[in-house]
């Protein structure tokens, strides 16, 4: 008999335990992804170090670009307003943290009743107006036994680690403008020059076809035709400052100051990354911050759809109150006015015009969404490095055959004057030669800056730039 006493005992023991191992909250696990082929390219050490895991400071080696970097990210506005989201859910994070502490709340009340229904519950104790004073505490307590409260604290530190790679992700996207915006000014400066030399030497060719003209060697089509090349070029000049002036601008805006002019190094002066190692495909998930921002966004879901799973199920609530209550003033705070009570409440919802399960429907729903939305932010991380990876790639191998175009069509402007000169061209061959060339040189340009955004933008969709 005292044997079946003692497992009665243990039974009912045991029984909350096994009830929280059935019922509480689970554990997040990160779903199943798949990061093979992501980059599209069969050369990929399976053991090394990513790009991305590089400091900006070393990737970067022009001084005045590492500072405006640094500029930016000390004062540009987008930055500043994710540094207030963080400090908003670190807010929320010490709430969910104090979501296991009791509530403590104070009280204080004088009551006067004039006059009492003699047929209500007092009436025939009290028949003359009196006072009441009340100073008195209440304390209560909610038991996580569905793991309701822990799931809060979970999803609430989930939304925080995701405003964090918010900020980090600006940060990247932050250092890629500003270095692309850069080489933008270099290239445009050096575009810049092209044509300012072009038209020095247009306007020489302009003097020398009119002298020939009044010497009667030309005649005036010759002349229209330079003098129209001329023109050409001393607009297309226009058009390169305008663009150079409004990237400057720009420049400005990233590092959150008003338009300026930015001292700046050459275009030749820029040395590419020699090695650039992509890392595995799964590194995408710890260095791309939007990537984590996905998960983080697919752990607080989660966490929410098991507070709306944990709502089903009775809530067990300990409060207690105690202060001191007196009729009379003078012995309000006595030992005798001393109460205290002590309550135990259960709660379980029944019917409740199918809020709860309507909420635990869209909870589910909306984690859902955030798992689709994880595994499209990883496949856009793989299509951003592999367009990034091939342009990169196009681009050197384009360079070589650009260098030789404008060789080519500089030694055929030479040729060109020569050949006018015996008389073996019109003036029409010479002009169209020197057009190529220029463009050709203007085309050498852009690649060189295609080089350069090509690894920029590498970097940034490897999720560099945060470090």
């Amino acid at each position: 008999m005292k044997k079946l006493t003692i497992n009665k005992f243990l039974l009912v023991a045991a029984l909350p335990l096994l009830l929280q191992s059935c019922f509480v909250a689970k554990n997040y696990d990160r779903p199943e992804v798949q990061t093979d082929s992501l980059y599209r390219t069969d050369n990929l050490p399976q053991d090394s170090v990513s790009f991305a895991s590089v400091s900006y400071k070393d990737v970067f080696t022009d001084s005045h670009l590492k500072t405006y970097i640094q500029r930016g990210l000390d004062n540009n506005l987008d930055i500043r307003i994710a540094l207030q989201s963080i400090a908003a859910a670190q807010a929320y994070v010490k709430q969910g943290k104090a979501g296991y502490l009791p509530t403590l709340n104070g009280a204080a009340s004088a009551t006067r009743t004039a006059r009492t229904s003699e047929n209500g519950q007092f009436g025939s104790f009290f028949t003359q107006p009196f006072n009441q004073y009340e100073a008195s505490g209440t304390v209560s307590w909610e038991a996580d036994i569905w793991g309701k409260i822990r799931s809060s604290k979970r999803a609430s530190d989930a939304s925080y680690l995701q405003t964090v790679a918010a900020h980090q992700a600006v940060k990247t996207d932050l250092v890629a403008q500003i270095a692309t915006t850069y080489y933008q000014l270099l290239a445009l400066d050096k575009q810049i020059s092209v044509t300012e030399q072009t038209i020095d030497n247009r306007q020489k060719s302009l003097e020398t076809i009119k002298a020939l003209k009044d010497a009667g060697q030309a005649n005036l089509v010759g002349v229209d035709q330079t003098a129209a090349q001329l023109y050409s070029a001393q607009s297309q000049l226009l058009d390169l400052k305008n663009s150079l002036y409004q990237t400057e601008n720009t420049m400005s805006i990233l590092l959150g100051e008003k338009p300026q002019s930015y001292e700046r190094s050459s275009l030749d002066e820029q040395s590419l990354v020699n090695e650039m190692t992509l890392g595995v495909p799964a590194l995408l998930l710890r260095n791309r911050p939007d990537i984590m921002q996905a998960e983080y966004n697919l752990m607080n879901n989660f966490e929410l759809a098991n507070v709306a799973k944990s709502n089903f199920y009775p809530s067990i609530t300990l409060s207690a109150q105690g202060g001191f209550q007196s009729l009379e003033l003078d012995n309000w705070i006595d030992s005798s006015s001393i109460f205290a009570n002590l309550v135990g409440g259960l709660t379980q919802p029944i019917f409740n015009g199918r809020k709860i399960r309507t909420a635990y429907e869209v909870a589910k729903t909306q984690q859902e969404q955030a798992l689709l939305m994880f595994k499209k932010a990883l496949l856009n991380a793989g299509q951003e490095v592999s367009n990034a990876l091939y342009d990169y790639n196009i681009s050197v191998e384009k360079e070589g055959y650009v260098t030789k175009q404008v060789v080519a069509l500089k030694r055929a402007e030479t040729n060109s004057e020569e050949l006018l000169n015996s008389g073996y061209l019109t003036y029409l061959d010479l002009l169209t030669a020197r057009e190529n060339a220029l463009n050709a040189e203007l085309n050498l340009v852009d690649n060189k800056f295609s080089q350069l955004s090509a690894t920029v933008e590498l970097y940034r969709s490897l999720g560099g730039g945060w470090h």
